[in-house]
């Protein structure tokens, strides 16, 4: 029923917009406007001037613009009507010489006249035959010299009230609206504080800081997002302007501002734009140059504009996915039309803003923003679910571009982990599934051996769940440095002086495999066990030659009982060792831990782990170097 009625809203919401079409458009463009206009009457009012006056002055300096660009656009549309007829004689001779230089167009032209002549014997009239006895109707045809008597029907010369209707009834509609805007923007300027706190008591006032400060920063964004934008699509417009008046392209005035207009819809404006330059530009010029020429110039300042200027600007993107503008300009469009199709963009940008800092509205940057709509845990966990070891790999190596793999392994990795030792917990994962999972972890992990340990090259990302786990990590890079084998304590120099052993479940093992893998890296040999070689049954035949530390492994950490006793377990058969107890990314109190469980160190995070693992092979090396001096003083004495 809660979905039902969500639509029934959502329909009368669209069937509202639709149909007062009339008065939401001005509307929007006024908000659009205000948002443009915000800055310009903050440095009036900065330099002293009157709210009131600064407003007044603002609005009327843009309008004024805008009515001047008007006007420069019907001239510029008055003088191509009446030069397009000289073109006429051009396009004929281009499109006869195409027609004579495509292969096939004898053919097409036999096919078109044989279908011609069909058409023609359909439509023919049948003759109509009298039946038998039926008396024969003779008609009188029109003697041959005669000729139709011409009828002139003459309207009664229009009044002067008439005269002038005629005149004002198409400036009626677009006056009203212009004037419409204009109050809006008047009245939005001068009650931006007041529509400010009707917002925020609409949006929830229960914490007026956060949503004060949210919507703040909002409008301060979205301004200085619209004036960039206003800034590029201009200049856009005076290049792509220049261009065509040095190319020879008649009315490039015209062409450089529709250019700028169109070019504030997203993917396909600039190519909309280049339509019409690029038909007038076979019309005028005989040959092909011109239309080359003009082509190159769309060809060379788009991709400049979208991917040089832009992203410097104001980033690569105006926080929009991809798929949001393209439904956002078809929403828009079939709501308001063309005005929609242009409005589409800066409209969502404002949803996704709010939806940004308003918690009830965050549906919206859910649906229309460029951000993962999964946190990097929740993307790992998810590529593991659904058993896609492969998207999961690709995305650790866009990571690793910028983070090491120590940060990837602790800041999404292991979070994901937990997420599935929380559903295993609970129930939502049975135990077949955590060893698929594992499994697939433990593909993962074997695919990223071979990237660096250590600091990452830099190189910049552009994958946005890459970025986003980028963004979303600490940026301080733990060092961890290498050891050498040689220089460390006699039980620290085999092979696998590290014994990572799982706690309960197949999960716990996974995480002991990303250890195994970064002690590797760090100079420190490490193997993994599962959490059946500690079981009753098969603790006497665990391996335990050369260990000189078990790193036991849980990502469940309230079995304490199960800690202790696995511990237990250890040092009866491991005296000499150390136990670290790794309880990932638990909220528990380490000394406390470490007293209740008797392991020698307990860590939270893979970078404590490894740093223990480390200091601990290091202290070996000392207690070696001074058991060697010891040794050789006495051989001296």
């Amino acid at each position: 029923m809660r979905g039902l009625a969500s639509a029934v809203i959502a329909a009368i919401i669209i069937g509202t917009l639709y149909l007062g079409r009339e008065v939401f458009v001005p509307i929007a463009l006024a908000v659009l406007l205000s948002f443009v206009l915000a800055p310009l009457v903050r440095l009036l009012q900065r330099c002293r001037m009157p709210r009131g006056l600064a407003v007044v002055a603002v609005v009327l300096l843009a309008f004024v613009g805008i009515f001047m660009l008007g006007g420069v656009i019907a001239t510029q549309v008055t003088e191509l009507a009446g030069d397009l007829p000289r073109y006429q004689f051009t396009m004929r001779e281009k499109i006869k010489s195409l027609r004579g230089a495509t292969a096939t167009s004898g053919t097409l032209e036999r096919a078109a006249d044989v279908l011609h002549d069909l058409g023609k014997e359909l439509n023919k009239p049948k003759e109509s035959s009298a039946p038998s006895g039926a008396p024969l109707q003779t008609t009188i045809a029109p003697a041959p010299d005669a000729k139709p008597i011409p009828v002139e029907v003459r309207q009664p010369p229009p009044t002067a009230l008439e005269s002038i209707a005629a005149l004002l009834s198409p400036l009626i509609h677009p006056l009203t609206t212009t004037g419409i805007i204009a109050i809006f923007v008047i009245f939005m300027l001068l009650q931006r504080e007041d529509l400010r706190n009707r917002l925020i008591k609409l949006a929830g006032s229960h914490d007026l800081q956060k949503t004060t400060a949210a919507l703040d920063d909002a409008a301060t964004r979205l301004s200085r997002l619209f004036l960039m934008q206003l800034a590029v699509n201009a200049s856009f417009g005076v290049v792509i302007g220049v261009g065509l008046w040095a190319i020879g392209i008649p009315s490039p005035i015209l062409w450089g501002i529709l250019a700028a207009i169109l070019r504030f819809v997203p993917y396909i404006g600039a190519v909309i734009a280049a339509v019409f330059p690029l038909a007038l530009s076979a019309a005028v010029d005989p040959g092909w140059s011109m239309l080359l020429w003009t082509a190159a110039l769309f060809v060379v300042v788009e991709p400049v504009v979208g991917h040089v200027i832009e992203p410097l600007l104001y980033g690569h993107s105006t926080g929009l996915s991809p798929v949001a503008v393209v439904a956002s300009a078809t929403f828009w469009t079939a709501l308001w039309g063309p005005i929609g199709l242009i409005l589409a963009t800066p409209l969502t940008v404002c949803l996704v803003v709010l939806g940004r800092h308003v918690e009830r509205l965050e549906f919206l940057d859910v649906m229309f923003g460029d951000r993962p709509a999964l946190s990097p845990p929740e993307i790992f966990y998810q590529r593991m679910l659904a058993d896609d070891p492969a998207e999961a790999v690709e995305k650790a190596e866009q990571f690793l571009k910028e983070r090491p793999l120590l940060t990837y392994y602790d800041e999404v990795a292991l979070p994901g982990l937990k997420l599935a030792q929380n559903d295993l917990t609970r129930g939502a994962l049975d135990r077949a599934q955590a060893e698929k999972i594992k499994a697939t972890i433990l593909e993962v992990v074997d695919n990223l051996a071979e990237q660096n340990g250590g600091r990452p090259a830099g190189d910049t990302t552009h994958d946005p769940e890459a970025a986003a786990a980028v963004e979303a990590v600490d940026k301080t890079v733990p060092e961890l440095a290498v050891i050498k084998r040689e220089g460390l304590g006699p039980e620290w120099r085999t092979d696998a002086p590290v014994l990572c052993v799982a706690g309960r479940s197949a999960l716990d093992q996974a995480a002991a495999a990303m250890v195994a893998q970064l002690l590797g890296k760090q100079g420190l040999g490490a193997r993994v066990e599962g959490a059946d070689a500690v079981a009753t049954m098969n603790i006497l035949r665990l391996e335990t030659s050369g260990v000189a530390l078990v790193c036991l492994s849980y990502l469940d950490a309230s079995s304490l009982a199960h800690m202790r006793y696995t511990i237990r377990r250890l040092r009866r058969i491991l005296p000499a060792a150390q136990v670290l107890l790794a309880c990932w990314k638990a909220d528990v109190d380490p000394a406390t831990l470490r007293d209740s469980t008797t392991a020698d160190a307990v860590a939270t995070t893979l970078p404590e782990a490894a740093r223990f693992c480390l200091e601990a092979a290091r202290n070996s090396s000392f207690r070696a170097d001074a058991q060697e001096s010891s040794e050789a003083s006495a051989t001296a004495a």
